[in-house]
């Protein structure tokens, strides 16, 4: 709509506009993100776990060595039995590590996106297949802005990693000079903390990306002023809309009605299909004023308020008819109507004791 009038996409995507984007699976993530906290998890898990860990490599070599499970890894029963062994082995040490990580990847993706099941996105485009598409998308500004952003994510992680190593360069120097147990601890614990660093860091520039893919997805989904006016007439033709609407038209309605009709002088009726409330104060009113007024199911809620109020049901068929048709609530009645309504008026004060004005 854009290209072919010229307007500038200045608008804020709708609500409508968005829920549309989401279920074609066109949501705000970032990949990064996910991939940093789950190398954040794996390497927190590893610490976790790299006693059992070097405990199943020490177990696994023993047997291997010492043929427990294979006398000759060559016949079938043999081999068998080493597999089993391995399944076994990769079922109580490294599987638990592989769910949880599979487990963080989830979670994150989930609170990047939410509960989304859709399977639109996985529907054949020719626009996804079409080699000039995807040329495009490789030379476009959006891939520069994403080669310039990997490039300076590469130059501060190996920025940052150099300078770790600069303040450890003692302890590395010092390292030949250990025990081989000793050194090999020392090692291990520089390099879990190097890791762990460098994974702090991936996670802060992936939060910083996701930052900014949700400004790009909410600048996509941005419509011009003639997008907004459509899709409003489009909403204003869904039957499900105006349903809302009607609805909540009537409960307004009831509500009002509900406080005018108790201040009502005298109900017209129909005497069943139409009911009008009138109302006269000669102090403050020129003429009487129809209150409240409904037809069918909202005649009958007028009714039965008004005989739960003790206000008086006067039936006037055609008077009732003519000021459901004409008068508006909130209007008085009209000069014509003034005399049958002056009659009705001073028939209930008569019955009310009231003295009218």
């Amino acid at each position: 709509m854009a290209e072919t009038t010229g307007q500038e996409r200045s608008e804020a995507p709708t609500a409508r506009k968005i829920r549309q984007a989401r279920e074609e699976g066109n949501v705000a993530r970032s990949t990064d993100l996910t991939a940093a906290l789950m190398l954040l998890a794996s390497i927190v898990l590893l610490y976790l776990l790299s006693t059992r860990l070097f405990e199943a490599m020490a177990a696994t070599l023993h047997r291997m060595l010492g043929a427990v499970d294979a006398t000759n890894p060559t016949r079938a029963d043999d081999l068998g039995a080493v597999m089993k062994y391995l399944m076994h082995l990769m079922g109580w040490t490294v599987l638990p590590l592989l769910v949880a990580v599979a487990g963080v990847g989830m979670l994150v993706t989930a609170g990047q996106t939410g509960l989304m099941l859709t399977g639109k996105p996985l529907i054949p485009k020719a626009s996804r297949i079409n080699p000039l598409s995807g040329v495009k998308r490789l030379v476009d500004a959006r891939a520069a802005i994403r080669l310039v952003m990997s490039l300076g994510k590469v130059i501060i992680i190996s920025a940052v990693a150099i300078i770790i190593i600069m303040f450890e360069i003692d302890a590395i120097a010092a390292l030949p000079m250990m025990t081989i147990g000793a050194a090999t601890a020392t090692a291990a614990n520089m390099t879990f903390m190097l890791a762990l660093k460098l994974a702090a860091l991936l996670v802060v520039l992936a939060l910083l990306d996701f930052a900014f893919q949700k400004y790009q997805h909410t600048k996509d989904l941005k419509m011009t002023k003639q997008e907004v006016k459509q899709e409003l007439k489009d909403m204003d033709g869904d039957p499900l809309m105006k349903q809302r609407r009607a609805r909540v038209a009537r409960q307004l309605a009831m509500q009002r009605m509900a406080q005018q009709v108790p201040q009502a002088d005298v109900i017209l009726t129909n005497p069943t299909h139409l009911s009008i409330a009138l109302q006269y104060d000669s102090e403050t009113m020129r003429a009487p004023k129809v209150i409240a007024k409904g037809a069918d199911f909202m005649a009958m809620r007028i009714r039965q308020i008004a005989t739960a109020n003790g206000i008086p049901l006067v039936e006037r068929k055609p008077l009732a008819r003519a000021l459901y048709s004409s008068v508006e609530v909130g209007d008085e009645v009209p000069e014509e109507h003034y005399a049958a309504v002056a009659e009705i008026l001073a028939y209930v004060y008569r019955l009310s004791g009231k003295m009218a004005g």
